[in-house]
């Protein structure tokens, strides 16, 4: 897929932490439980980290104890985009931001507390958070 946002994996590399190139650029995932943004409760809106692209707003996140923040449905079905992962020898649905391809984590359907159903979990160093106000 043609992204708005390119990079070279040398420019990217400048710009992230090591990290945040890890998680965003390499599909890894932090520990569970470390991450800054897992018990954020303010309102507001969580962006890309590599592009800030707007992916979800706080009215969505939820508490699935998992030890990611997640949230039960993006800002728009366009913000993200779902791929087939098949890696570590199992199924899943891997989520990337649509505007610069970079890895954020991955979406069950395993939250039926939820509206949708579903369970987008994401990686804290994936994401910013802009408070309201």
């Amino acid at each position: 897929m043609t992204y708005d946002v390119t990079k070279t994996d040398e420019q990217w590399a400048l710009e992230l932490e090591p990290q945040e190139f890890a998680v965003l650029r390499r599909a890894g995932t932090e520990r569970p439980w470390t991450g800054e943004l897992l018990d954020e409760k303010r309102t507001g809106v969580y962006r890309c980290r590599a592009c800030q692209n707007e992916l979800f707003r706080s009215d969505t996140k939820f508490d699935s104890h998992c030890g990611w923040p997640s949230f039960f449905s993006p800002l728009a079905g366009d913000r993200v985009e779902l791929i087939s992962d098949r890696s570590l020898g199992m199924v899943r649905t891997e989520v990337r931001c649509a505007r610069c391809g970079s890895h954020l984590g991955h979406v069950f359907d395993d939250a039926p507390q939820t509206p949708t159903g579903d369970r987008f979990c994401m990686n804290s160093v994936s994401l910013t958070f802009e408070a309201e106000g």
